[in-house]
């Protein structure tokens, strides 16, 4: 796999030396790279500003910015851009000082051409190969989508499983878990997987209807049924006839209405307010809740006739942190949406930004993944998505992740095995990968754009932990 022509990365070279300029444009041209010079630390930084880098070449010495400020610059305002150091005074002092600032390589002038060709090519291959491993999950996380939903996750195959099975039968499920897990995603499956899928869906929020209106809502009413009720109106049960009707945030329901609820579950007739006539409707209910129903039923909240009515087919939706294996490709999933709605060319994560997002909280679970790369993806300035992006997505304070708390009971504990091809396509990669770096774990992941650790869980999943790859006896 190569990177477009549209998406060659981009070399900043900044030298008040109009030779140089020109001998680097040539040779990084021909290279990959698309290449814009600049004669000075001033320009500089108004091009990055403009346009950010993916890769900068700097003299240390400038008549106007001395080129280890312009490095702490860049680090500052592009810190995905990878930087070089150049200079026709070498000094131990200074190459010590580059590195401790996060330069990648410190070039002596005159240049080894050689050794600036090879810098040059195992750079550009590196960014490629950023780019083919966020394709390559952005690729599972297409084939991983059920119905909308994705993971690869044993909580979340099962999940999967259990609407594949149920959708064709249920007719009325409750789904329970926490904010932000996909509870109107789950219940859009089981209206896609069941056999009224080309039949109305409608959705009612129980926390957004003014107690008054409730029932009004729920069965319709008469005209002039009450102050307002200038003509007569159908509720959601008579809108959603033949099809289903999702019914979200349903511990929020008064108990007057709970109990109107029940019966039109019970008997399959609604009666709008103000009139004396019931109506048959034929509707599959889903119903979800973030709160614990069986202790609001406990706490007199809830009625208990109306939780076991609703309780027929319940399915729990795992919160992001005891699935984590699915961020990477829920990661790639919403970086490939919005990048393509913003029209950003945004390839992939640093390494450091990677490791932000496996060990944050994620209290909101994965509504708020999805807000943290949506706006890390608008704060970019590069190509790929730094942690002082996702740091100002996240805010001031970014959560860290407790222990997790272990997997949360659906109807089955049978875990369902993820995809056996993707399975290979990644084992593939990462084998591949392993050969070009002789089985270096760390060069591994550097190649990969991934943490270390998250190259060592990969290997778990794979069983390559304990084993080394063809021609790579070592794996350190």
């Amino acid at each position: 796999m190569t990177m477009p022509k549209s998406a060659r990365p981009l070399l900043l070279v900044v030298d008040d030396e109009l030779p140089i300029l020109n001998v680097v444009e040539r040779l990084a041209a021909r290279i990959g790279f698309d290449v814009v010079t600049c004669a000075s630390g001033g320009d500089a930084m108004r091009t990055l500003l403009r346009r950010p880098a993916d890769l900068a070449m700097v003299d240390l010495r400038m008549p106007d910015v001395n080129g280890l400020d312009l490095l702490r610059q860049i680090r500052t305002t592009v810190p995905g851009c990878e930087v070089i150091l150049m200079t026709a005074y070498a000094a131990v002092d200074s190459a010590v000082e580059a590195i401790k600032l996060g330069a990648r390589e410190y070039l002596t002038k005159p240049f080894d051409f050689d050794r600036l060709k090879q810098v040059l090519e195992d750079i550009r291959a590196e960014l490629e190969r950023r780019a083919q491993v966020l394709a390559l999950e952005t690729e599972v996380a297409r084939q991983l989508e059920f119905c909308g939903m994705l993971g690869r996750s044993p909580l979340m195959q099962e999940v999967f499983s259990l609407v594949q099975r149920l959708a064709p039968h249920a007719r009325v499920v409750l789904i329970g878990g926490e904010t932000g897990t996909g509870k109107e995603l789950a219940a859009r499956a089981f209206h896609q997987a069941g056999t009224r899928r080309t039949k109305p869906f409608v959705t009612i929020n129980c926390s957004a209807v003014v107690d008054t209106l409730f029932e009004s809502e729920l069965f319709g009413h008469v005209r002039g049924a009450f102050t307002g009720a200038i003509e007569a109106k159908a509720g959601v049960f008579e809108t959603a006839h033949g099809g289903t009707l999702f019914l979200d945030e349903v511990g929020e329901l008064p108990l007057s209405v709970q109990a109107k609820l029940l019966r039109a579950l019970e008997s399959g007739e609604v009666q709008r307010v103000g009139s004396l006539q019931q109506k048959h409707v034929d509707v599959t209910v889903i119903a979800a809740t973030n709160r614990d129903l069986r202790a609001e039923v406990a706490a007199g909240r809830f009625r208990g006739d109306l939780f076991y009515r609703l309780n027929v087919v319940e399915v729990i939706l795992p919160p992001l942190r005891d699935r984590r294996e699915d961020i990477p490709y829920l990661t790639a999933a919403f970086m490939r949406d919005c990048a393509a709605r913003i029209r950003k060319p945004i390839h992939g994560l640093t390494p450091s930004a990677e490791r932000l997002l496996l060990n944050a909280r994620w209290d909101g679970n994965v509504r708020e993944l999805k807000n943290v790369i949506e706006r890390a993806c608008m704060l970019s300035e590069g190509t790929l998505l730094s942690d002082r992006e996702l740091v100002g997505a996240f805010g001031p304070e970014i959560p860290a992740a407790p222990p997790s708390r272990g997997r949360l009971a659906g109807m089955t504990t049978r875990d369902a095995e993820p995809p056996a091809a993707l399975d290979t396509i990644e084992r593939e990669h990462i084998l591949d990968v392993l050969r070009q770096v002789n089985g270096n774990r760390m060069a591994a992941a550097k190649v990969l754009g991934i943490s270390r650790r998250a190259l060592y869980r990969r290997l778990d999943r794979h069983h390559l932990a304990g084993e080394a790859p063809p021609a790579a006896r070592r794996l350190s």
